[in-house]
Order: C-alpha cells, then structure tokens, then sequence
C-alpha cells in the first residue's frame, strides 16, 4: 500500500484550540488547518536530500503534530530522524544527496528520474501542504513543476512552503533570483538574520524562524526554566571519557567531516594524515569521529578506520546528547564547513573550519562567490574568528599547524568561546513574530518556543486564498 494513515489525535486536548481556529478564520480566505479540519486530517508532502534537512524536517513533523488538532499523515523523501516521524518515504533520502557542480554530472539522469517519481506521488497524494527542506537544486525543481502539473489540470494546488532560504546573499547576482521563487514558493522560512527582510523586499513572503541548531538547546535543557538556562550546550565530558574508556590525560579531537559521502571521501584521508602528523606531539592522543546518519557515509568511514594512525572513536550522530558530550571531551574540533561550525559555537568548542572539493567546484566558488568567508559564524561576525583552511590550503601540514595553535594559545581560543554568545544570539527570532503567532496558539511564547514550532504554526495558520 503507496500511502499509509498515522492517526494520533489527542481530542481532549484540542478542542479549545479548533474553536480558537474557528475565531481566527478570515472571511476573505481559509487557513491551511481550517482545510485541514475539513477534511479531517492534515497531508504534508515534505522532502529533505541531506542529513542537517532530515533534522530539520523531523523536527518540523513533531511539532506539526503537536500542533494541528486533526491527525497528520507525511509523504515524502527523508532519512531514518523523519522515518521516526512517521514518513512514508518515496525512496532513500541518499539517492538525491549530492554537493558540488563536477560532482553532480555522474548522477543526474538518476536524480532526474527521482524528481520525475516524486513529481507524480506528489500529485497523487492531494497534499494540504508541500514543504521543501533545503537542497534547493532537487526542491526547486520539485515545487515547481508540481505548481505546471496544477495549473495545466486547472485545479487549485496546495501550499508551498521552503524551509533554509537559499544563501542568496553568498552569491553574485544571487539576490536577482529571489523575485522568480514567488512563482511557485508561497512562503520561506528563513534560518538566519536579515534574510526575512531581503526576501519580502524581493516579493517572496518570508518567515524568520530562527535558527535550527537553537532546537539542541531546547532538547538538552527540556524540563528546565527557559529564563535561566543560557544559550549554551553543555554535555557531560566525565560520562562519555568513561563510557570509551579514554585516559584522563588524553588530549581528544573531534572529527566532523561531513555529511555527503562525496565530501567524506575527500575529507577523511586529509584528517587522518593531519592527526598523523600530530601524534608525536601528543602520545595521547585520540580521535572522535562524528558520523553523520547517512548509510554510504557510515559504511565508508566504518571500512576506512582500521588504517588510522591514531585511536578513533566512532560517534553516530543522531542524539544530540552523545554529540555534545563528545565536544565537551575535547580540546578542540576540526570540521568541514556547514552548520557543524554553529554547533562547535553552541558547545563552545573552539574548531578550525576545512574544505576541499573538485577543482571546477572550487573554482566556481571563487568565481561566483560574494563574500570573504565560508563558515557562518565568520560571515555572521564579518571577520575570520575561526581559522579557516580552504582548497589548495587545505592540506594535512596546514590543518595540523592551526590546530596546534588553537590547542597551545588560549588568545585565539577565548576569542572564539567570546565570540560564539554574539553568534548565537543573532539566530533566534524576534519576540514579535512569536507573540503574533501566540495570539493564534497559547502554547507559542517567548522564549521558550522553538523554530520548529514557529514554521509548524506559520504552516497551519497560513491563509489560503
């Protein structure tokens, strides 16, 4: 059976909700849930290509449920975090899981099959609501020929929502090419500061939901008083030296190396042989491997570790809790750039940020790209707070020298722990959006409310002509 019905409805629970619903309703049009309502159930179509969008949409899908007093039932693409959520998914969220430029050309007649097999479930499934997570290359394509399919059908389709705005801001001419995204976008949810602004000014209705790594506060501080816990991710370090048996005077480095198997495959062998080159500095030391939850990713670094020149742990990044634990065991992180860098920044780890690809990647990057940094928290400062290593600088000998810096001079590593409050304090949303939002819902209240549940809230309440 293609499609399966999740029934979970709390009905004691929602009725003050459904009538608060009812009052909120415009005469001039109906919200997302007020369909849904008559229906009788709420169908979210909703895909993500890479592990940091199966995050993001897991977490969405909880809150979607939490909020909508009829049951929700998900199709879509996702990974095992969106699988838990109840996601019927098409096929493997790796199949459409690709970086770069020169990297992608071997795979696009698959992917250009899979978009053409989730066009069509798409359409089948008569969803309420489509919402894209990230990997805009697949997601855009994806919006809009289901919006073509409705058009030429003459039937009224649903709403398109896009979680992560693209990094227009990142790019040359990328602000130009907001204006089109209205055509068949309804609404974005935006990650980062000021994009909210940029994109309304471009004609594309946006949302500043804030930031979703700010949900791993939430998680690791749930069921304490929000007012006065800090904007900090502390894990528990003596729990996880005991737990993989490292020495007390171990000198421990975090290893992120990504997420995609591409960029694992060209990262890892630099990471090892920079650890290499570091190892008789430090007798003690030792390697956490932060392994992303992709299936070829763990397969690869599992096969890959027997030839390290250092003792390596193996961490599956799934619970956020093992994670920081991890970063609260080490000295300091090595990463390659994404959000991983706004993590290290949560745990206060200070980390030098890496990253190589295929030189026609690189040099497209160099081409097109508008700004002097690649990690967020240096673009969010506008300076190089974290060392950077990338391209052709990205070697082995480079890595380890500012590594060995950042680990023997406490300058460089309280500028980045200072740092981190200013960087986190820029990704959570204002005080006004979610007051807004909580005159629709009591349960939605400054502070404690997180992005999930500012998108979830902003899906339901959406007014559809």
């Amino acid at each position: 059976m293609l499609f399966r019905t999740m029934w979970k409805f709390n009905s004691g629970n929602n009725v003050g909700l459904l009538r608060l619903v009812t009052r909120s309703i415009s005469v001039s049009g109906r919200t997302v849930i007020d369909n849904a309502t008559k229906d009788g159930e709420l169908r979210v179509f909703i895909v993500s290509g890479e592990v940091s969008g199966d995050s993001i949409g897991s977490r969405l899908m909880a809150s979607l449920k939490k909020l909508c007093p009829v049951p929700v039932r998900f199709l879509g693409i996702g990974g095992s975090m969106m699988s838990r959520q109840e996601l019927n998914s098409l096929f493997p969220m790796e199949d459409i899981s690709v970086m770069g430029i020169w990297e992608l050309l071997p795979h696009l007649n698959k992917i250009r099959l899979k978009l053409k097999e989730t066009v069509e479930a798409a359409f089948l499934f008569q969803p309420h609501v489509v919402v894209t997570v990230d990997s805009k290359g697949f997601s855009f394509r994806l919006l809009k020929q289901l919006r073509a399919n409705y058009s030429q059908q003459g039937l009224d389709g649903p709403v398109h929502f896009h979680y992560v705005a693209p990094s227009f801001w990142a790019w040359k001419g990328g602000e130009a090419r907001l204006k089109g995204l209205a055509e068949f976008v309804d609404q974005v949810f935006c990650i980062l500061p000021n994009e909210e602004e940029v994109c309304k000014s471009n004609g594309l209705a946006a949302t500043f939901v804030g930031h979703p790594i700010l949900e791993d506060i939430f998680e690791l501080n749930s069921g304490k008083d929000a007012l006065t816990c800090e904007w900090k991710a502390e894990g528990a370090c003596k729990d996880f030296q005991s737990k993989n048996a490292i020495p007390a005077g171990a000198t421990v480095i975090s290893l992120l190396p990504g997420s995609r198997l591409q960029e694992v495959k060209r990262m890892l062998s630099i990471y090892a042989n920079a650890m290499g080159l570091l190892k008789d500095t430090f007798p003690q030391l030792m390697a956490v491997i932060h392994v992303a939850p992709n299936q070829h990713v763990e397969k690869y670094i599992s096969a890959t570790i027997h030839k390290w020149p250092v003792p390596a742990i193996l961490l599956p990044g799934v619970l956020p809790h093992l994670k920081y634990n991890a970063f609260r065991a080490s000295k300091v992180a090595l990463c390659t750039s994404g959000t991983v860098a706004l993590e290290l920044q949560l745990a206060r780890l200070p980390c030098v940020v890496a990253y190589r690809a295929h030189f026609l990647t690189e040099w497209f990057i160099r081409y097109k790209a508008k700004i002097s940094y690649i990690s967020l928290p240096n673009i969010l400062l506008g300076s190089a707070i974290i060392p950077e290593a990338l391209f052709e600088a990205c070697t082995p000998k480079k890595l380890a020298s500012l590594l060995l810096e950042l680990i023997h001079n406490e300058g460089p590593r309280e500028e980045q722990i200072i740092a981190a409050e200013k960087v986190i304090s820029l990704l959570y949303p204002s005080e006004g959006t979610i007051n807004n939002l909580s005159q629709q819902d009591s349960r939605l209240r400054f502070p404690d409310c997180t992005p999930s549940m500012i998108a979830a809230a902003t899906i339901l309440y959406h007014m559809k002509p």
